[in-house]
């Protein structure tokens, strides 16, 4: 057997190509191991970005990893001139690994991690949960946890193409793992190696690696991705992790630095990802390793694993619709915590669009918005419907055109059209210019005294009438207030009789019509008292067009 020892020798080089480590790497494996790492997590301070290292069960990373060491220590002894024989086991390098315990683990047990000790030896410790990624890559990533999170997905029963998996850890996270940085950082310099913290594998990445592939298995090969294209629907699964001892390994960055941590009423918790982030980043490395020891000690407990959520990005309906009702709020009408009127508008055309998306909400939007007694006529007022985590997003031309027809089958009081799916950025179109552009009305106007036919046509001959309109009183309660200046373009009478005639009017969107009419004991100046030199006031109004080129229409 002439060949024996170089084919031993292909053989150790044939196993570590499936953990491409290098031989700097070795002195800051041990000192990782020695610290009380999980074996992922001494990939990811080795920067290793070969994601498939990643994937390999942790009892092989676990084994491979005590290989590499014991090969260095076996090359420490050949050099030394011990006898091959020899090294195969010297006993004060002895790597051991409690395999059984590895291999019989329930889903529950975390895996044993090999640790080295002062006397060389890879033994698992009292407490083994990593030191950094507190057990993340030790405990949920694998087929076990992949089969909760496609579980929750199944169950859930939405309609999607592709997945985002989005994972949430605990604070202290950053702490850890910036303390085990600065435990290596000396060895790191020592071998001239051009690495910095941020070459580190963050945990978030790592999980990730491992956990795409096998959730994608899980539901049937639909791909799991990491981030996903503007023109893709987004649909996202949210995993999150916390731990007991957020408070207590953060708590020495507030004193530190405590301008970063001040509580605010959306925060439950000051210790957020991004707060200790910016804290560490603040605070020195002498000043951190005098606060928290390095490397970090080992947590009494692993993190814990909060429930699953699913969160599709919304969908944007939007169209045009009709109002004949004088008796119909644009908006549910609750006055002093009591409602007033038994619908609007807005749920008219939401119910049977949340029935359909399976959407868990809505918020509804216009191009302006009428009174409650004011008509919406011609080809309609511009609206789109947010719905919010829908379940189902795909819905072709026809089936768009049923929800159409469905909802102008619920009521008679509304009518939509030219509905279609939009986009979120389309949705910017129906407020661009919303002041610049024009709307048409006709109003039905009573008059105190007697007026002629001169009069009206006095009205009809004012053009680009420029008004200053003061807030509203009936609007004041939700407005600030302020002079707004509008224009009436034109304006167009019918004679009725002595006190009433028809008022058509082409404006600047945003005008108040009703407070033009009556004046609004002064407040919109000048006024139609004050043209017609009598008192007046409005008795119907309609919206006969708002002139936006929004969304596009539709052929019928």
């Amino acid at each position: 057997m002439r060949f024996t020892r170089q084919s031993n020798s292909f053989a150790i080089i044939l196993s570590y190509m499936m953990l491409p480590l290098k031989e700097n790497d070795r002195p800051i494996v041990k000192k990782l191991l020695e610290a009380g790492c999980c074996a992922r997590c001494v990939l990811r301070f080795c920067c290793l970005e070969v994601q498939s290292a990643y994937r390999k069960s942790y009892e092989d990373i676990s084994r491979e990893l005590c290989d590499f060491i014991r090969d260095a220590e076996n090359k420490v002894a050949q050099v030394a001139g011990v006898p091959e024989q020899l090294t195969e086991d010297p006993p004060s390098k002895k790597i051991k690994l409690d395999t059984a315990k590895i291999d019989d683990q329930s889903e529950d047990e975390s895996v044993l991690v090999p640790t080295v000790t002062d006397q060389g030896n890879a033994e698992p410790m009292d407490s083994d949960v990593c030191v950094v990624c507190l057990g993340v890559l030790q405990d949920f990533c694998d087929e076990a946890h992949a089969t909760k999170i496609s579980g929750v997905v199944k169950a859930e029963n939405y309609q999607f193409d592709t997945m985002v998996l989005s994972v949430s850890l605990p604070a202290q996270l950053s702490v850890r793992e910036h303390s085990c940085w600065l435990h290596i950082k000396k060895e790191v310099r020592e071998k001239s190696m051009c690495l910095d913290k941020d070459d580190v594998i963050p945990v978030k990445e790592a999980f990730k690696w491992i956990m795409q592939g096998l959730v994608s298995k899980q539901l049937g090969g639909i791909p799991v991705v990491t981030k996903i294209s503007r023109q893709t629907e987004q649909f996202e699964v949210g995993v999150g992790f916390t731990h007991p001892e957020t408070d207590s390994d953060c708590h020495f960055l507030a004193g530190i630095c405590p301008d970063c941590f001040r509580p605010t009423k959306n925060k439950q918790n000051v210790f957020t990802r991004m707060a200790v982030v910016k804290a560490i980043e603040k605070v020195s490395d002498e000043k951190f390793v005098k606060k928290f020891p390095c490397p970090p000690p080992r947590p009494a407990s692993k993190c814990i694993a909060q429930d699953v959520q699913c969160l599709h990005v919304s969908v944007f309906v939007a169209g045009r619709y009709n109002k004949f009702s004088r008796t119909l709020p644009q908006t549910p009408w609750v006055i002093d915590g009591e409602r007033r009127m038994e619908s609007s508008v807005e749920e008219l055309i939401a119910a049977p669009l949340l029935s359909s998306f399976r959407a868990e909400g809505f918020n509804f939007s216009s191009s302006g918005r009428e009174d409650v007694d004011v008509r919406t006529l011609g080809n309609g007022r511009p609206f789109a419907v947010e719905l919010q985590n829908p379940h189902r997003a795909r819905f072709n031309k026809a089936e768009v055109r049923q929800l159409q027809e469905a909802i102008n089958q619920s009521s008679d009081k509304i009518r939509v059209r030219d509905l279609q799916i939009v986009s979120r950025d389309a949705m910017g179109h129906m407020k661009e210019g919303e002041e610049d552009k024009t709307k048409s009305y006709s109003a039905l106007i009573w008059t105190h005294k007697d007026i002629s036919k001169d009069d009206l046509m006095f009205l009809e001959e004012t053009k680009e009438l420029k008004l200053a309109q003061k807030t509203p009183l009936r609007v004041l309660h939700r407005r600030p207030l302020a002079v707004r200046e509008r224009v009436i373009h034109t304006m167009s009478t019918r004679f009725l009789d002595a006190h009433h005639f028809h008022l058509a009017l082409r404006t600047q969107a945003g005008t108040y019509i009703k407070e033009f009419v009556h004046g609004d004991f002064g407040r919109t100046k000048p006024n139609l008292c004050d043209l017609l030199k009598t008192e007046t006031d409005i008795l119907e109004l309609d919206v006969e067009s708002v002139d936006v080129d929004w969304p596009p229409p539709i052929p019928e």
